[in-house]
């Protein structure tokens, strides 16, 4: 499922228009993207926590010639999923509709 159809899925589901749709879309990614940039952690109970993490510095291989490469350290977003949403995936409990 890409964007475009998760904002028709959540239309047909609440009757609300695509357009308002989009725009909370857009505005709940942006948001938790915001949060976890700063530091922060966006914790949604029953779906799952999204993360900041840092990688620490550390020596790779170029897998074509075998040289030893520096890699940098750097921060990653990470994604927790919650108990509720593993429950659903793992097909031990049904969605609620």
């Amino acid at each position: 499922m890409n964007k475009t159809e998760l904002i028709d899925s959540v239309a047909k589901t609440t009757g609300e228009p695509k357009r308002v749709v989009g725009d909370v879309v857009d505005g709940v990614v942006d948001t938790i993207q915001k949060q976890v940039k700063k530091g922060d952690k966006v914790t949604l109970p029953g779906f799952g926590t999204f993360s900041r993490k840092q990688r620490a510095a550390r020596q790779a291989r170029n897998p074509q010639t075998g040289e030893a490469i520096k890699v940098r350290a750097t921060k990653v977003p990470a994604f927790k999923a919650g108990t509720g949403f593993k429950t659903v995936v793992s097909g031990s409990r049904k969605k609620k509709a």
